[in-house]
């Protein structure tokens, strides 16, 4: 697992319940963080395999006797192929390399890779201990083996895995964040509180989260990115509050303030 932000500990916690699984950061500090993240992501669920976690600062380490590596680091395209660079230089020959991207091209990220046969866009989702969804999409490289792997893996996760095209946002995204945006836009025209509007979708449409809400958990900036890579206009509000520093439940202010 290379990364040590939401995605990454989210899907480590969910990997430890079935056996070991080696955890990258850039830092020790960030490392420390990963590893109390997903022990408290273990234990508020109810599950074993805290003991099956292994973090580290070394990519090699990462890629020893590892037969899938997910990326998921900032949804950056040049930070994700310098690391996907960094790893080719340890990465077992027979392994596969996966990114959680949400939005960018997995055919441009795996000829990033040097390994378009075995590469695979795994987009989970946000908290990935409780979401089922993942999103597969597969280069045009990509191996029947690959594949298998590919939705195996998402099995022995107790994910359901979908395939689905390599399009800008692919299927979830490219169809929630303009309906998230225009959310945004009538709160803004109408004054409504963000908790107004939330209310009306959760209770009138049985959204289990209303939209301000849900673009809070995600991260203001990470919708911001979304909405530029899938040619969504960005509300102006959601601009101001991540020029602000105010990315949601991540900084403790978006639409809403968090303790």
């Amino acid at each position: 697992m290379a990364g040590s932000g939401a995605i990454a500990c989210g899907i480590a916690a969910v990997a430890a319940r079935g056996g070991p699984v080696v955890l990258w950061a850039r830092s020790e500090a960030s490392a420390q963080k990963a590893t109390d993240r997903v022990g408290k992501l273990i234990e508020r669920c109810g599950w074993g395999g805290a003991e099956n976690l292994e973090t580290t600062t070394d990519v090699a380490r990462l890629c020893e006797r590892t037969t899938f590596v997910v990326e998921a680091i900032v949804e950056e395209r040049a930070a994700k192929a310098a690391l996907m660079a960094d790893l080719r230089e340890s990465l077992s020959s027979t392994a596969v390399l996966a990114t959680t991207t949400s939005s960018l091209s997995v055919e441009d990220l795996a000829s990033e890779s040097g390994q378009a046969e075995r590469f695979v866009g795994l987009h989970v989702f946000n908290p990935v201990t409780k979401m089922d969804l993942v999103e597969l999409v597969f280069p045009a490289a990509a191996s029947q083996s690959t594949r298998e792997r590919a939705f195996a893996l998402c099995e022995a996760l107790g994910k359901t895995a979908v395939e689905v095209p390599d399009l800008p946002g692919f299927v979830v995204n490219r169809l929630l964040f303009p309906f998230l945006f225009e959310a945004v836009r009538l709160s803004v025209e109408t004054g409504l509180e963000p908790a107004a509007v939330d209310s009306c979708l959760q209770l009138g449409a049985g959204h289990p989260m209303g939209p301000l809400a849900l673009l809070d958990l995600v991260g203001l900036d990470v919708a911001q990115s979304i909405g530029n890579t899938i040619g969504a206009a960005v509300p102006a509000r959601i601009d101001a509050l991540v020029a602000e520093g105010a990315l949601g439940r991540k900084s403790g202010r978006g639409f809403y303030t968090y303790p």
